[in-house]
């Protein structure tokens, strides 16, 4: 009983088969899309908060954090930090856009605003986000459980994937977010024990880890001005983020974004001290693996667990965002609200709920297949940050009245430079700054401002054209 791999397995199965109990069971739209109780009863801010937190916290994320940890040392780790900033930007637009322009979802502000044709663009935008989400964290699981390509590599991934699958089937997005509340418990409690591992060391003290990096452009600056480019935009095309912004009254909501943030921030840079342990003892490879393997078997299941945790909640929001994206948002219905103002008869709700079960399982499998194809079929269906900037003017200045060509020229210029900077084809004399990451910040930098350009540009052409309307000049 001495290989960690069947302490591993044995965490992986307690850990879906006991949140399929725990999960409850929805029936109606109201429960199962807007995540309200048995009673009505919408979520409050503690359940707000932890089911946004971790969300965002996924097995990816938790990666990258250790590994910028690692390369740039507390630098790295205040820079993937910035992105979780997004919950501030899209707290505010959000409840602004409840409260002063009564929408009741993006989509219902975009139709109204942009037509139809925005609303199939934006769409499919999101929905390469959360087929992406299915496979980029289940192969975070698999890598614990062999080498890419091995048996026990697809056995895990499989086996999380089914799991996670179960309980998000039996209540949507009710059972994601009471299960996200428990999962942001378990994060908390492990991640306190891998620092706990790591802090009490002589031979690294704690004034080492704060001290470790240099505030340069070349040793991680590019990449922190990158995501507070970033927060304006990225936020608005994961719709595990943004559905939760119209669940609850817009108080809680937004004091629940604002908190989000604190606590994703702070969660993501004390976790790249893993990192920058890793760096300080020369250990190589994804710093996450390292350390827990490093420090023994304990630490290797508390981070073996803490990948868990944060996969699954990411996975089963997506799964339930993506329901709710074909079964309601596509299908014309507003959003929470507009549910809830015109009650479905108990059929109608039942075959809702029973489509949005069946979204789940097509997303849970079509996000699963690329797994099997290879890195370069993975890399090809990457949508990045870049490509989603044209957004940030469409939701920054949603209360500015603007043509429908405004989103059209904003977002597809935004997929162009995306394009442009997937395939190193941004002409060097605009990268301004050196080192790494420096093409992908001015690619950014000079990207965004482009799409406000593009995005003003026909509403000053309206407005000058209306201005000078010849009965306007007559009167």
């Amino acid at each position: 009983m001495n290989d960690p791999l069947i302490y591993q397995w044995a965490l992986v199965l307690l850990f879906g088969i006991g949140f399929f109990f725990v999960a409850p069971f929805s029936r109606s739209v109201s429960e199962f899309f807007t995540a309200k109780s048995g009673k009505g009863k919408a979520p409050g801010v503690f359940l707000l908060t932890s089911s946004l937190t971790i969300s965002w916290i996924f097995a990816k994320s938790i990666t990258n954090a250790a590994d910028l940890g690692a390369e740039f040392g507390l630098v790295g780790g205040i820079g993937y930090g910035i992105y979780y900033l997004s919950f501030i930007t899209a707290g505010v637009v959000l409840v602004q856009l409840r409260v002063k322009g009564g929408f009741t979802s993006i989509h219902h502000f975009l139709q109204s605003r942009f037509g139809r044709t925005a609303v199939t663009v934006f769409s499919l935008l999101i929905g390469i986000r959360l087929f992406n989400e299915v496979w980029s964290n289940s192969m975070v699981i698999g890598n614990y459980f062999g080498a890419v390509g091995t048996t026990g590599y697809y056995a895990a991934i499989l086996a999380f994937t089914a799991l996670t699958l179960a309980y998000s089937l039996k209540g949507g997005l009710r059972s994601s977010m009471l299960t996200d509340a428990i999962q942001m418990a378990f994060f908390g409690l492990l991640l306190a024990l891998i620092l706990g591992f790591i802090l009490p060391r002589p031979e690294v003290s704690v004034k080492a880890y704060l001290g470790s990096g240099t505030w340069s452009w070349a040793t991680g600056g590019n990449f922190a001005l990158l995501a507070l480019l970033q927060v304006f935009s990225y936020p608005f095309h994961d719709p595990v983020l943004t559905d939760r912004g119209f669940l609850s009254d817009p108080k809680t909501t937004l004091r629940s974004y604002l908190l989000a943030a604190v606590v994703g921030f702070t969660c993501i840079v004390l976790f790249s001290f893993t990192g920058i342990f890793a760096t300080q003892h020369g250990l190589h490879g994804p710093a996450a693996v390292a350390v827990g393997q490093l420090l023994g078997i304990g630490a290797m299941l508390a981070m073996n667990l803490i990948m868990v945790t944060s996969a699954a909640s990411t996975l089963d929001s997506a799964l339930a965002s993506f329901s709710k994206l074909t079964v309601i948002d596509l299908a014309g219905r507003k959003g929470p609200t507009d549910l809830d103002a015109h009650a479905l008869p108990q059929g109608r709700s039942e075959v809702k709920v029973r489509r949005g079960r069946w979204m789940m399982v097509l997303l849970a499998v079509a996000g699963t297949l690329p797994v099997f194809a290879g890195p370069a079929i993975l890399s090809a269906t990457t949508i990045s940050g870049t490509m989603v900037m044209g957004l940030a003017p469409v939701f920054l200045l949603w209360n500015v009245k603007a043509p429908r060509a405004s989103f059209q020229l904003s977002v597809w210029f935004g997929v162009c430079v995306g394009l442009l900077s997937i395939f190193d084809l941004i002409p060097k004399a605009l990268v301004l700054t050196d080192g790494k990451y420096a093409d992908l910040l001015w690619a950014n930098a000079w990207g965004m401002i482009g799409c406000f350009v593009l995005y003003i540009l026909p509403i000053a052409i309206r407005r000058k054209s209306t201005h000078h309307r010849p009965d306007q000049l007559a009167a």
